[in-house]
């Protein structure tokens, strides 16, 4: 045999190699379990120290559970505090009106209402001009008592004052838009006398604050003077020649409010029982209250009954000085306990209240016809366009030195276009489409190409249809389209197109102010609050400042909310909004719980957005905190991520870095019942004690605006 072949394994051989590979196997199989069973105890044994360190957690947290809830109760009655300052002010904002006596009506008193609108009335022939600056007067009465049902709680609002302040809003309305339509009539009645010398016809062009008015009256009928134009400005028409040879004006009447779209409903009361009641006009804030005991601190000599002695007189009027003292004292003790059970029902009333901001409606109303505007998904901006063709009415003539005119019973009469019937006319296209041009208020933002309506007079809604080829100029900020009918017109924007927030901060500034800082897909809002009163700090558009109208004018939450949404930057979701957002809903009780606490910690700790806040239940809210006492930019490694529940708030393990989520508990720290106790254990005494100091008014304003902007759920 050759020495390269290969050498044979014998049997012996083969039996031994394959014991040695079983030997093997089973070594190693013991291995890794003797080394499973390791790992296994160790888990085991880090899960019962765990269990056992979360245990003494628990039982530590039951032990001052009971105190800490009692020192955040005392904490939190800041709001039904700040609820009672509010009610004064208003009570005290009603007197200061009376004592003015500046002879003009208080909206809230019907008597006072009614007598101006009849007054109003009987006054006639006033021009344009006369009207507009009467129209401030009853601008403001109409935003008096908007603000009275906005601001007033619904607890304190009864439903016949609703109806009756919604009345008189109504009547207020009509009256205006009346006597604008009487003294557009009286102006066209000197058309003749104001023409244009080079045209022929008459222009004129009306400008205020609240209301613009472009007219042109169409005196010389000349069919090729088709394309109108206003001059310095590129709003117009072009009409069609059987509008450029008929005795017509064309009328636009910009308003910049809407005065068009109904009323929106009364918000219902929640649902509390013993709701306290705002005292009636005219009586006192305030009814003192007989003490239980009263017939017995009263007690005196009976009638008839006479001192037999000067010592009897003595002992008699020691013990009436100690029934005196003693009454006192009682009817001390009965005042405060009558002020602690006001309170309470107040802060119960006001929990209510604030609950129901962040409750979401269950159905999503469907009555909505195809092409009517949805009001709970879009919103009217930049006012109402009022356009309207109108006849001619009969013009001035100099007859032997007067000037007469004939002044028809109807008033000012529109011109049908198109008319009902067509059949008196030969082609088809004789009616078309009137193009016009619109400029949008220089105040409102468009985020995107705005939407047109039209209003439905009959129907009382707002339509996108019978407006063909619409196109927008965001340079010029020039809106042109088609309308086959004259009416009232507007442009809308979705309300929700800022809407989920990209992030949030709530930081301190100086002593009792807060800014609120929100990131949207195309803005970023600063929001100062101070007391009880807001405004915008600043805008940006693009990451580019840009100026608004509302920068620097402080008004309160309510009315600053309201004065946001009109210049288009609503960031104010309904309990509608859900259906029409993606959102990270929260439970309502635990999300209002948030915003109150972080609210009252509000002038020492900042707070932030996380992104961890998508990750959690719904019965859990994550968000970053840190303490900020100084006007130095806050360091990211300050920064503490904490979950928050209804029962329970804790620090988090993880950071916002972190790469996967986890509800673990930061090393060295314990979880307490509420956001105040935990950040107590990280905390100066400094911010502690400003948080204890700070302006009842403030916190509840800093609530208001965070129950309002829903930044937990929606961003």
């Amino acid at each position: 045999m050759s020495d390269g072949k290969k050498k044979k394994i014998t049997k012996a051989e083969r039996l031994k190699q394959l014991q040695e590979e079983e030997e093997k196997r089973l070594k190693e199989e013991e291995e890794a379990r003797l080394k499973h069973e390791k790992e296994e105890l160790e888990r085991l044994e880090l899960k019962r120290v765990e269990k056992e360190k979360w245990q003494k957690l628990e039982a530590k947290d039951r032990e001052r559970r009971n105190e800490e809830l009692e020192e955040l109760y005392f904490l939190e009655s800041c709001y039904p505090k700040a609820e009672k300052l509010k009610r004064d002010i208003r009570v005290l904002s009603r007197w200061k009106h009376y004592v003015q006596c500046d002879g003009t009506p208080d909206p809230s008193v019907p008597q006072e209402v009614n007598t101006f609108i009849s007054l109003w009335k009987e006054e006639t022939n006033e021009t344009f001009e006369e009207v507009i600056k009467k129209s401030k007067l009853v601008l403001n009465l109409i935003e008096k008592l908007k603000s009275i049902l906005l601001e007033t709680p619904s607890y304190d609002l009864q439903e016949k004052n609703i109806e009756q302040y919604q009345g008189s809003i109504l009547e207020l309305q009509e009256l205006l838009h009346l006597k604008f339509n009487t003294a557009t009539e009286i102006l066209l009645r000197q058309a003749s006398t104001l023409a244009d010398l080079d045209s022929g016809n008459m222009e004129k062009i009306i400008k205020d604050d609240c209301v613009t008015l472009y007219v042109w009256a169409n005196l010389k009928k000349n069919a090729r003077y088709k394309s109108i134009r206003f001059s310095e400005t590129q709003i117009g028409f072009e009409i069609p020649k059987i509008l450029a040879t008929s005795d017509i004006a064309l009328r636009l009447l910009h308003t910049h409010y809407d005065h068009v779209t109904p009323l929106p409903p009364a918000p219902a009361p929640p649902d509390v029982a013993g709701a306290p009641a705002t005292p009636e006009p005219g009586k006192d804030e305030e009814q003192s209250a007989e003490p239980a005991a009263g017939a017995e601190l009263q007690e005196g000599p009976a009638p008839g009954e006479e001192s037999h002695t000067a010592g009897e007189d003595e002992l008699r009027a020691e013990e009436d000085g100690g029934a005196e003292g003693r009454g006192s004292f009682v009817q001390e003790e009965a005042e405060a306990t009558k002020y602690q059970m006001e309170m309470k029902l107040l802060s119960e009333t006001v929990i209510a209240a604030q609950l129901l901001l962040v409750k979401n409606a269950h159905e999503k109303p469907e009555y909505f016809e195809e092409n009517e505007v949805d009001l709970c998904q879009f919103t009217v901006l930049g006012g109402v366009y009022h356009l309207d063709i109108l006849e001619l009415p009969p013009q001035y003539k100099p007859v032997k030195g007067w000037m007469m005119v004939e002044i028809p019973k109807g008033g000012l009469q529109k011109y049908v276009y198109p008319p009902e019937t067509t059949e008196d006319f030969e082609t088809e296209n004789v009616f078309p489409p009137i193009e016009v041009m619109l400029q949008v208020h220089e105040n409102v933002i468009f985020f995107e190409e705005p939407m047109v309506a039209r209003w439905d007079s009959e129907g009382k809604r707002w339509r996108t249809d019978g407006i063909r080829n619409v196109s927008y100029n965001s340079e010029e900020r020039l809106v042109t389209f088609s309308l086959e009918a004259f009416g009232p017109v507007t442009l809308i924007q979705d309300s929700h197109i800022n809407m989920p927030y990209l992030s949030w901060e709530l930081r301190p500034l100086q002593a009792n102010e807060v800014l609120l800082t929100m990131t949207t897909v195309f803005t970023e809002l600063q929001i100062q609050i101070k007391e009880n009163l807001c405004t915008l700090a600043s805008i940006k558009l693009k990451n580019k400042e840009h100026f608004s109208i509302l920068q620097g004018k402080w008004m309160t939450p309510i009315t600053f909310a309201t004065a946001l949404k009109e210049v288009g930057l609503n960031i104010f979701p309904t309990s509608l909004s859900h259906f029409y957002v993606v959102v990270n809903n929260k439970v309502p009780m635990v999300e209002m719980k948030a915003y109150r606490q972080m609210a009252l910690l509000s002038c020492s700790f900042a707070f932030s957005w996380s992104k961890w806040n998508v990750h959690c239940d719904s019965n859990k809210v994550i968000f970053k905190v840190a303490e900020h006492l100084s006007e130095e930019p806050i360091p990211p490694s300050s920064w503490d991520l904490l979950l928050f529940t209804s029962e329970r708030a804790q620090r988090l393990k993880i950071t916002e870095y972190s790469q996967a989520y986890s509800e673990a508990l930061k090393a060295g720290t314990e979880f307490h019942s509420n956001l105040f106790h935990l950040v107590k254990d990280f905390s100066s005494e400094a911010a502690i004690e400003k948080v204890r100091s700070t302006n009842c008014l403030l916190i509840d304003s800093v609530c208001q605006m965070l129950l309002s902007i829903r930044l937990l759920s929606y961003s």
